[in-house]
């Protein structure tokens, strides 16, 4: 439905003109009216209107400063002028306006009608031309992402390959200056989102581009930083989760042929929400890195200490080492490239050398394990040393007492004495390694190198025979039988039975007392 205003300040005219526009458009217009200019400038600023029908002398405001004010606003509606006048000068007025028919009073039902075709005509022509230029700007702007991303993705292209890339994408609009940023939302699409929008209000009149990385960061390029800054400031204020945003930005760049270095610089800076993220401010410049020693000491040595020292009670020295890796002066000094080569080195001569000797640990010390290996799963390095101590400590504790389940079977035979002497009661993992003292994780793992199966197997392979020798040796009811072999109800009973025996307790005790009246 098209939105027509009609501005006149005879009341009856106002409501005529109406009256005769519905009856002869029923459902075509939504028609608004206004006394003034003033009334319906106002009214044209609150909802724009697709064409104007003003009349020429009005109070206030006129029909052709209306019309002008309109022009200033952008994107003005159709306009057609109404008036008691036929004076040449007002016709002068419209023309420079751009108005698309002047119309006199007292006015024709068939004049208007065909002023209103002619209206709805131009209107149709601004859709399409407003469309194929949409679908131009939508093709154009793909085309430079895709190259944005193809620069930005590849780390051997020269300065003068990426310049020609960019130029031939028509990313001129950057080449007097501009700056990247990239946008780490912690996974929350709705920061995204909302970035998006807080570009298309505020950036309407200034080059820019973003896309969405692999990771689901928003990267923007911009020539003002003013766009930038306030986005991210937008969005940390916004933020329902404290710390969970962050922004790195680049230096200001010149020529296009630096893109490339610049998408470096802000990812390297959104690096360091690890080591600044607690500073209450979710922006952090490429400036700021400058101070950072690139070439700060990585004690390699400390760590291959840390590694011979696994699975032994040397406790205070190992956490006296890992102090090392992360002390004070590292934390304040050292660029973010020391604590990645750190993790590194963590990862292939500890932790991964671990699991590959000693096998699974328990679920705790395995997801300890998959978080530590990358400094970017954590909001901070100070969760990540959490993490890292609690994971070496867990990986020391396990070793040594495998290494101790492993040497000494005493406490394995302990475990099956036990089990023997009390298969019939409600026995489970964790009673038989609270009675050898072994922790839980590593009682399993030993208990199954130990015998062969795990320990619920073994457990029911125990109760299977006893209940076999029962039901061949005596006269107990079946139900009986499952009771003194430990199992907690007779249909329990007769469904282990069965899948462990291949028939039930009493087709099994038929057998054998089949099988021992022919020995007879």
């Amino acid at each position: 439905m098209r939105k027509l205003l009609i501005a006149d300040d005879e009341k009856n005219i106002r409501l005529g003109l109406k009256a005769m526009i519905e009856r002869e458009y029923p459902g075509t217009y939504s028609i608004s009216l206004a006394a003034d200019g003033r009334q319906a400038l106002e009214e044209h600023e609150r909802e724009p209107a697709d064409i104007l029908l003003t009349d020429i002398r009005m109070p206030h405001m006129d029909g052709i400063e209306l019309i002008r004010r309109m022009a200033e606003l952008g994107n003005p509606p159709v306009l057609l002028i109404l008036s008691g006048y036929d004076d040449f000068q007002y016709a002068k007025e419209a023309i420079k306006h751009k108005v698309k028919e002047y119309l006199l009073k007292p006015i024709v039902r068939d004049d208007l009608f065909a002023a209103l075709g002619k209206a709805n005509s131009e209107l149709l022509e601004r859709d399409e031309l407003r469309g194929r230029l949409g679908e131009t700007d939508k093709y154009r702007s793909g085309m430079q992402i895709n190259s944005l991303r193809h620069i930005w993705s590849a780390p051997e292209l020269s300065s003068e390959e990426v310049a020609a890339l960019a130029s031939e994408a028509g990313l001129q609009d950057f080449e007097s200056g501009y700056l990247v940023g990239i946008l780490d939302t912690s996974g929350h699409q709705r920061n995204v989102i909302k970035g998006m929008e807080y570009l298309t209000a505020f950036g309407k009149d200034e080059p820019y581009l973003y896309l969405e990385d692999k990771g689901e960061r928003l990267v923007v390029l911009a020539v003002r930083e003013e766009l930038l800054t306030g986005m991210i400031q937008e969005l940390s204020s916004a933020s329902s989760v404290s710390g969970t945003f962050f922004a790195g930005l680049s230096c200001k760049g010149d020529g296009l042929g630096q893109l490339r270095i610049k998408y470096d610089e802000a990812r390297q800076a959104l690096k360091y929400r690890l080591l600044l993220g607690r500073s209450g401010d979710a922006l952090i410049r490429y400036e700021q890195l400058a101070l950072r020693e690139r070439d700060y000491p990585v004690p390699a040595g400390s760590i291959e200490r840390l590694a011979n020292m696994m699975g032994t009670d040397r406790d205070k020295e190992m956490k006296a080492l890992l102090q090392e890796l992360f002390a004070a002066d590292a934390l304040a000094r050292a660029d973010i490239g020391y604590f990645e080569e750190v993790g590194r080195l963590l990862n292939e001569t500890i932790f991964d050398q671990v699991f590959r000797t000693y096998g699974d640990a328990s679920i705790e010390i395995i997801k300890m394990y998959k978080m530590a290996g990358s400094l970017y799963n954590f909001a901070h390095i100070q969760d990540y040393i959490h993490c890292v101590q609690n994971l070496l400590f867990g990986l020391n504790d396990f070793i040594r007492h495998l290494r101790s389940i492993h040497v000494d079977r005493k406490d394995m035979d302990r475990a099956l004495e036990y089990i023997h002497a009390n298969y019939a009661k409600d026995l489970n993992m964790t009673m038989v390694s609270n009675y050898v003292s072994l922790n839980y994780t590593y009682f399993s793992q030993a208990f199954k190198d130990f015998v062969g199966v795990s320990f619920v197997q073994y457990l029911k392979n125990i109760r299977i025979e006893k209940a076999k020798e029962l039901l061949g040796t005596t006269e107990l009811k079946v139900m009986d039988i499952g009771e003194r072999a430990g199992f907690d109800n007779t249909k329990h009973f007769n469904r282990v039975f069965r899948e462990t025996v291949g028939v039930t307790p009493l087709e099994y005790r038929q057998r054998v007392l089949s099988s021992a009246g022919r020995d007879t």
